[in-house]
């Protein structure tokens, strides 16, 4: 997997604190026209995640179209030879989101594609569904420090398995956190939890705890769905300036 963070030049300038958003313009990238066989009607095919989206296309705000769901809005980040990047969440430090939000919530997705939210851990199971998928963690640390977490394998179990969470090699500039050694703050392997369903392993609610969903165990090493408290392992403890969480399909799938 490539390591060079370059290619997240427009994410920075979207996630990063102290500078200035940039909307792109909605981009509705479609595909020729098929006919629906039932109807004979001209139907759009979307492309099924940012990696189907045109090489040097600019980054932005796309329709994708996941096999078996509607489609949905997602930001692409497309800059340099490593693009096609489907943005799964992006937080800030200063966020007006609180993140502290229901199960059917989480599900669906929350925020705003252009600033900060959460896709849907509906939408991230059925996305990772369709091929073998790679994952990055995108960091800005206290000093506003840009690294890196990517692990060769992602994907998320389905709503009655609780979304597992289940990534593959770590490799980066930001430490291996959410794979830690410590099973109380291991994050691969767990359920997603939020405030109205406990699924961690921890004897109270870590989301009620915390304020936000995520793949908790007892119960964490990494917290990125919260307000203002930004966590990644011992490189920001509370004080991480931002975060983005990326997905692609792997070279191999």
């Amino acid at each position: 997997m490539a390591r060079c963070p370059l290619l997240l030049a427009s994410l920075l300038i979207l996630a990063a604190p102290g500078h200035s958003v940039h909307m792109q313009t909605l981009n509705t990238f479609k595909k020729s026209p098929s006919t629906d066989s039932e109807s004979g009607l001209k139907r759009t095919t979307w492309p099924r995640d940012c990696s189907e989206v045109p090489v040097r296309s600019p980054s932005g705000v796309y329709i994708i179209q996941p096999t078996g769901l509607h489609p949905i809005m997602v930001y692409c980040e497309m800059s340099g030879a490593d693009g096609g990047w489907t943005v799964i969440q992006r937080n800030r430090q200063d966020t007006d989101i609180t993140w502290d939000e229901s199960w059917s919530t989480y599900k669906h997705g929350f925020g705003n594609v252009h600033t900060e939210f959460w896709l849907g851990t509906e939408y991230i199971h059925q996305i990772t569904k369709q091929k073998i998928y790679q994952v990055r963690f995108v960091i800005w640390d206290a000093a506003n420090n840009m690294k890196f977490a990517d692990y060769n394998l992602f994907s998320l179990d389905n709503e009655s398995q609780g979304y597992r969470l289940r990534l593959g090699v770590h490799s980066g500039t930001a430490e291996d956190a959410m794979d830690s050694d410590n099973p109380r703050k291991v994050h691969n392997n767990m359920k997603f939890s939020t405030k109205d369903r406990d699924q961690d392993t921890y004897k109270g609610n870590c989301a009620s705890r915390y304020g936000g969903g995520w793949w908790y165990s007892a119960c964490y090493s990494v917290q990125l769905n919260v307000r203002g408290s930004l966590t990644w392992g011992n490189l920001c403890q509370g004080n991480c300036r931002a975060s983005a969480i990326l997905i692609k399909p792997t070279p191999y799938h």
